[in-house]
């Protein structure tokens, strides 16, 4: 026989690791995530609540883009905002794919100190697809596929036969397949390190792909919660599923690569997967750098200037979002009055009373007139 799956392997489901080479992934995955998390500790309540909010929003809606399927911003937000408990959560913008992939991955991190189980991912499966469709295909919910025919991940082709790119195990299978799944996860908390652990867990999950469709999302909501389990929390500071799909053709490429060989050794898997982890890390960890100082910025300006007016407040905060490079050599007064939605007189008095004040100052002359943060703010803000 010619084995050519990860499945089909004679030493399958004995996975395998070289530690000496993932050392320094781990290592480096480790320290992004104590420096983010001790970043993190350090926040105002409020601002927690915010960085929280904004995980829960972006690994939503990455999940979902990973799968081809758009969520609109202000309803996951919102649902993230009264899952968190936060004051504005908006009950006027709810969705039902929204809350469908919402309610998946809070239960992975819910139900991170319960022993894993057939039923606690039928749940998950159940909740994924409320009405029982994918799309306006009726499907089997809430319990693993059982057609008879082969599942497969393909290409489509007009006019020439599809390409497959890969194989799962028969329906048949799936049970025995899952059960060893669920033992290992199981059995392997506390015993195997928890990043390793997680991406196993994902790939074998996917391997299997034990259901007519959501296998991406429902795996990846393992994923989760072998991390949740690992760090021992109910937070979420970053998205790992954003990092995937910021990275979906390696995404896609090393699941492929991985699943599709019958080599039992699936250290390029892991480290990749371990890579993913420290970027999802450090691209918060910037977030927060980001935030806390535009934070001093504003903490100072204010200080400074206790008098300004709202329109002038909103054209700061503009010049300092986009930075440099985001106004051709500064604002200028017609874009002050279309940004804040003014005269043109009273443009050209704030932005005079901006200059006089030393935040703003001015350059060129005549239509050629632009005014940018001054340098000792500016260097304040970047």
């Amino acid at each position: 026989m010619r084995f050519m799956t990860l499945w089909q392997s004679p030493q399958w489901p004995e996975f395998q690791v070289n530690w000496p080479v993932l050392q320094a992934a781990l290592a480096a995955a480790r320290l992004a995530q104590g420096r983010t998390l001790g970043l993190a500790s350090q926040l105002k309540l409020v601002d927690l609540g915010e960085l929280q909010l904004e995980g829960w929003a972006t690994e939503a809606m990455a999940t979902a883009q990973i799968e081809g399927e758009t969520l609109q911003v202000l309803s996951v937000r919102a649902s993230a905002a009264r899952r968190l408990g936060l004051s504005n959560a908006n009950p006027l913008t709810r969705d039902e794919r929204t809350e469908a992939t919402m309610d998946v991955l809070q239960a992975a991190i819910a139900q991170r100190q319960h022993p894993f189980s057939h039923e606690m991912l039928h749940g998950w499966h159940a909740a994924l697809f409320p009405t029982g469709r994918s799309g306006i295909q009726q499907i089997r919910t809430g319990a693993y596929r059982d057609h008879t025919e082969p599942m497969q991940i393909v290409t489509p082709r007009l006019g020439k036969p599809d390409i497959v790119h890969y194989q799962a195990p028969d329906s048949a299978d799936v049970h025995t397949h899952m059960t060893r799944l669920i033992d290992w996860f199981n059995d392997s908390l506390g015993k195997t390190d928890g990043l390793v652990r997680a991406a196993i867990a994902h790939l074998w999950f996917e391997a299997v792909h034990p259901f007519e469709d959501g296998n991406g999302r429902v795996g990846r909501a393992l994923s989760e919660m072998a991390l949740a389990q690992d760090l021992n929390t109910d937070q979420r500071v970053w998205s790992l599923s954003q990092q995937m799909w910021l990275n979906r053709s390696d995404y896609y490429a090393q699941l492929q690569a991985a699943t599709g060989q019958s080599n039992m050794d699936v250290t390029p898997w892991v480290q990749w997967f371990v890579g993913c982890v420290q970027q999802a890390a450090n691209a918060t960890w910037e977030h927060m750098q980001t935030a806390t100082r535009k934070t001093q910025f504003w903490s100072h300006l204010r200080e400074q200037q206790p008098l300004l007016t709202p329109t002038q407040i909103k054209a700061i905060n503009k010049l300092y979002d986009v930075g440099s490079d985001g106004f051709a050599n500064g604002i200028s007064t017609e874009k002050y009055v279309n940004l804040c939605r003014v005269s043109r007189a009273t443009a050209y008095r704030e932005l005079t009373s901006l200059c006089e004040m030393g935040v703003l100052v001015q350059t060129g002359v005549g239509r050629g007139t632009r005014y940018k943060l001054s340098p000792t703010f500016s260097s304040a803000a970047h």
